[in-house]
C-alpha cells in the first residue's frame, strides 16, 4: 500500500502540491472563523442528575442565578443621583432584551447589598436566557462598556458570562503569542538538526497545514454540535508538535536514501514506504487514544477527542502525501542554503548504540532503577483530590477576579454556591395540598445535618424550585455530605427531586467519569494491542508498550498532583492552587500522555523490528534501532518540548497543566522509558520479543501492516523471524 502511495504521490507531485494549496487556503479562510463558533464550559454531564435538574428548572421556572456581574464605580456620582441611575440603566439598555431573563441592580431593589460605602460603586446582577450567548455576541458587550467608560464611569465584568468572555479572549491571545514565539525558536532548532534551511522549513510547513485543516474540520463540527474552546489549544499543540515529529522523521529518511544513492524519485518512494508507513502507524496510535475521549458525555473531554483526531489524522496526511511531493521537486535541493558541507546519517555504532550496549550488560539494574524512578514520582497521585473550575483558573490580573474579590471585600458576596433541588410534587405548587407537601419537604430539609436555610425560590405546576444553604464552601465534604443526605431524602408527597448546583455537579461528574473509564481503558488498550501487534508482528510488544506507558502516565499524573494540586512551583509557573485537580484533566492527560509515549515507540520499534527482521539478533537489533533513531527521538521530543513550552505560559491554569504534564510525560518517555526502560526489558526478553505462535503468524503474514515481503520467514512460519531466521538483502526497513 505505501509503496504504492510513493508511486503515486511522486508521479503525481505537482498536483498534489497545487491541490495542497488550494485546500490550505480554502480551509485558512474557513477554519480562522472558527473562534465565533465555540463553547465554553462543558465540564458537565447532561445527562447526569444535577444535568437534568438544572434543564427541568431552566425550561420551566427560569434561571434565577445571575451570569453576568457589571460592576460600576463613578468618581463623581453615587447612586443617589439620577444621572448615575441613568447612564447604568441606558448601558444594560445594550444587552438584547431577548436573551435576558432578569436584572437586578440597586434602583429595581432598593437594596443596600448592591452598594459598596461611599455609594460611589455598585453592580448590576443580570441573568440570561444562555450563559454563552455573550461569548458569540461581544459586540453587545462592547457597547455596554464603552457607554460607560465615554461617561466617565470605571466599568469591570464578572460572574460565570464574564469568566467566559475572559477565557475566550486570553485563549485566543495565549495562542497568538505562543505561536508567534514558537515558531521562530522552532526554525532556528530545525536549521541546526538538519543543518539546512530548506530541510528545516519543510517540517514547519506540514505543522501549517495541519493546524488549518484541523480549524477548519472543528469549525465544520460546530455546525452540529458544541466544542469547547479549549480544543483550540489542544489542536495547535498536536497540530505543530507532532506535524514536526512526522516531517522530522521524512525529511531525515528522504536524506538517508539519497546518502544511499538512490534518485529523488526513487528516495521519495522509498521513504513513503518505511516512515511513511511508521508515520501512519504512529498517527494512527494517537487517535486511538483520543478516540477514547469521545466515549464521555462531557463536551469538554469530547471537544478534545475530536479536535485532537482531527490535528493528528491531518497532520498524518500531509507529512506522507504532500510532504514527499514537495521532496520528489526538491530532490538534492532540499540541502540549499546548508549551514555545513556534509549531513550526518546515523549508520553503525554511535553515542545511542553505545548506551543501549551499557544499559544490555546490567538490563536487571538499569530496569530497576528506571522503574524506581517512576513509582517516586507517581506516589503523589495516591493522594490527589478533584474539584471543579471556579474563577481562580484566570490569573489574579483577570477582570473576572477582580470583580469577585470586589464584591467580597465592599459588599459581602461569597462565592459559596447553593445546592438547589427540583422537587416535583404529587399535587400543583399553589394548591393547598401542594402547600402542605412543600412545608413538610422545607421542615426535613432543615433538619438534615450541615443545612443552615430552605427556601423556595420558583415554582411551575407541580414544580418547586428550592434553594440550600450549608455550611463551608461547595466542594467540601460537608457540602458533598448535604447533596447526600438530600438525594437520600423521602417525603410523602414528593415524587421527585432531583438536585443540582456546583456540590452536585462535582459529584456527578466524577461519577460519571468513572463508570466511563474503564470502558474508555477497555477499548484504548485493545485498540492499541491489536494495531501494533499488526504493526510488528508481536505478542509482548504491544503488551511490553502498553505497560510501560501506563508507567509514564502514573509518574507524570504524580508530579501534576504534587505542583498543581500541592502548589509546589506555583510561584514559578504564575498560578494559584486550589487544593485539588478539576476532575476532568486526569483522563485528558492520559489520552495524551499515552498517544505521545507511543508516538516515540512506534519510532522506535519500527527500526528495531527491521534490523531485527536483517540479523535475527535481538541484542544487536536493539543497539541498531536506538542508533537509528535516538537521535531523532531526542531532537522530536525537544522541537515539541519547545512548542508546549510555550503554550504551558498560558494564562488559564488547567491549560497549563496539560501543558506541564506533557512536558513531564515527554522528558519521562524519551530519555528514560525509550532509551533505558526499553532496551533492558527487550534485552531481558530476548528473542521472545518476537514470538507469535503459528495461527497468529498467519494473521500477521495476512492482515500486518506492511509491505510484501516486509517479514522473513523462520521454520515455515510466515513473519517469525528469530535466531534462525534468513537475514534479507537490503531489505526495505520500516522507520
Amino acid at each position: 500500500m505505501f509503496q504504492t502511495l510513493g508511486r503515486v504521490v511522486t508521479d503525481g507531485r505537482r498536483v498534489v502540491v497545487a491541490l495542497a494549496v488550494l485546500v490550505a487556503v480554502a480551509a485558512g479562510a474557513f477554519g480562522l472563523g472558527v473562534f465565533g463558533s465555540l463553547t465554553n464550559g462543558g465540564f458537565d454531564d447532561p445527562n447526569s442528575e444535577s444535568g437534568r435538574a438544572a434543564t427541568l428548572l431552566e425550561s420551566r421556572v427560569a434561571r434565577t442565578s445571575p451570569d453576568l456581574v457589571v460592576l460600576v464605580d463613578s468618581p463623581h456620582w453615587t447612586v443617589a443621583d439620577p444621572a448615575y441611575r441613568a447612564t447604568v440603566e441606558s448601558a444594560l439598555a445594550a444587552l438584547p432584551a431577548a436573551d435576558v431573563v432578569a436584572t437586578h441592580t440597586y434602583w429595581s431593589t432598593r437594596s443596600d447589598a448592591f452598594v459598596a460605602p461611599g455609594g460611589h460603586t455598585t453592580y448590576a446582577a443580570v441573568t440570561l436566557r444562555d450563559p454563552q450567548v455573550l461569548t458569540q455576541d461581544a459586540a453587545a458587550v462592547d457597547t455596554l462598556r464603552s457607554r460607560l467608560t465615554d461617561a466617565g464611569y470605571g466599568v469591570r465584568l464578572g460572574g460565570p458570562a464574564g469568566a467566559n468572555l475572559d477565557i475566550s479572549d486570553r485563549v485566543a491571545a495565549d495562542i497568538g503569542r505562543a505561536e508567534s514565539m514558537s515558531m521562530p525558536i522552532l526554525l532556528v532548532l530545525l536549521v541546526v538538526i538538519f543543518g539546512s534551511v530548506v530541510a528545516a522549513s519543510l517540517p514547519l510547513l506540514v505543522g501549517g497545514l495541519s493546524i488549518v485543516g484541523a480549524f477548519a474540520a472543528i469549525r465544520a463540527v460546530t455546525s452540529f454540535t458544541d466544542v469547547s474552546i479549549f480544543a483550540i489549544n489542544l489542536v495547535t499543540i498536536l497540530g505543530l508538535g507532532l506535524a514536526i515529529d512526522y516531517g522530522l522523521l521524512m525529511v531525515g529518511r528522504f536524506r538517508e536514501e539519497l546518502a544511499a544513492g538512490h534518485d529523488r524519485f526513487a528516495a521519495t518512494r522509498r521513504t513513503v514506504a518505511t516512515a511513511g508507513r511508521t508515520v501512519a502507524v504512529s498517527a494512527a496510535t494517537v487517535a486511538v487514544a483520543l478516540s477514547g475521549l469521545l466515549l464521555f458525555p462531557q463536551t469538554f473531554l469530547r471537544s478534545m477527542g475530536i479536535g485532537g483526531m482531527a490535528a493528528v489524522l491531518i497532520a498524518a496526511v500531509a507529512a506522507v502525501v504532500v510532504l514527499p511531493a514537495v521532496l520528489a521537486m526538491l530532490g538534492n535541493r532540499v540541502d540549499r542554503w546548508s549551514l555545513r558541507r556534509s549531513h550526518r546519517v546515523e549508520r553503525g555504532t554511535g553515542f545511542w548504540s553505545r548506551l543501549a550496549e551499557l544499559v544490555m550488560r546490567r538490563p536487571v539494574v538499569f530496569l530497576a532503577s528506571g522503574l524506581a524512578v517512576l513509582a517516586v514520582l507517581a506516589a503523589p497521585f495516591l493522594g490527589v483530590r478533584f474539584g471543579g473550575v471556579d474563577e481562580r483558573v484566570l490569573p489574579a490580573d483577570a477582570e473576572t477576579r477582580q470583580v469577585s474579590q470586589v464584591l467580597a471585600q465592599d459588599f459581602g458576596v461569597t462565592t459559596t454556591d447553593p445546592v438547589v433541588v427540583a422537587a416535583t410534587l404529587d399535587a400543583p405548587v399553589a394548591s393547598a395540598e401542594g402547600q402542605a407537601v412543600l412545608g413538610r419537604y422545607l421542615a426535613d430539609l432543615r433538619r438534615l445535618d450541615g443545612v443552615t436555610g430552605a427556601q423556595v425560590v420558583g415554582a411551575d405546576g407541580d414544580l418547586a424550585a428550592v434553594s440550600l444553604t450549608y455550611q463551608g464552601e461547595s466542594l467540601d465534604q460537608q457540602a458533598k455530605d448535604v447533596v447526600a443526605g438530600v438525594r437520600g431524602l423521602h417525603t410523602d408527597g414528593v415524587r421527585q427531586a432531583l438536585v443540582t448546583g456546583p456540590t452536585a455537579q462535582l459529584i456527578d461528574r466524577l461519577d460519571s467519569i468513572g463508570a466511563t473509564l474503564p470502558l474508555m481503558g477497555l477499548v484504548v488498550a485493545g485498540a492499541t494491542f491489536l494495531l501494533l501487534f499488526l504493526a510488528f508482528g508481536s505478542l509482548l510488544m504491544p503488551l511490553k508498550a502498553i505497560l510501560l506507558n501506563v508507567a509514564t502516565l502514573a509518574a507524570t499524573l504524580g508530579v501534576v498532583t504534587w505542583v498543581f494540586q500541592e502548589g509546589h512551583l506555583s510561584a514559578w509557573l504564575g498560578f494559584e492552587s486550589t487544593g485539588f485537580v478539576e476532575a476532568t484533566q486526569p483522563i485528558l492527560v492520559m489520552t495524551l500522555v499515552f498517544g505521545l509515549s507511543m508516538d516515540y515507540e512506534v519510532f522506535l520499534l519500527s527500526r528495531i523490528r527491521e534490523q531485527y527482521d536483517r540479523s535475527g539478533d535481538n541484542r544487536a537489533a536493539v543497539a541498531a534501532g536506538m542508533q537509528r533513531t535516538g537521535r531523532i527521538i531526542t531532537s522530536a521530543a525537544l522541537l515539541i518540548l519547545v512548542v508546549i513550552g510555550f503554550f504551558s505560559a498560558s494564562s488559564i491554569t488547567f491549560i497549563k497543566l496539560i501543558g506541564v504534564a506533557m512536558i513531564v510525560a515527554i522528558v519521562l518517555d524519551a530519555l528514560l522509558v525509550r532509551m533505558v526502560v526499553v532496551p533492558a526489558t527487550m534485552r531481558l526478553l530476548g528473542d521472545a520479543n518476537w514470538w507469535l505462535p503459528g495461527p497468529l503468524a498467519r494473521v500477521y503474514s495476512r492482515f500486518g501492516i506492511r509491505e510484501e515481503g516486509d517479514a522473513s520467514g523462520a521454520q515455515g512460519e510466515p513473519g517469525a523471524a528469530g535466531p534462525g531466521a534468513t537475514p534479507r538483502p537490503d531489505p526495505v526497513s520500516v522507520g
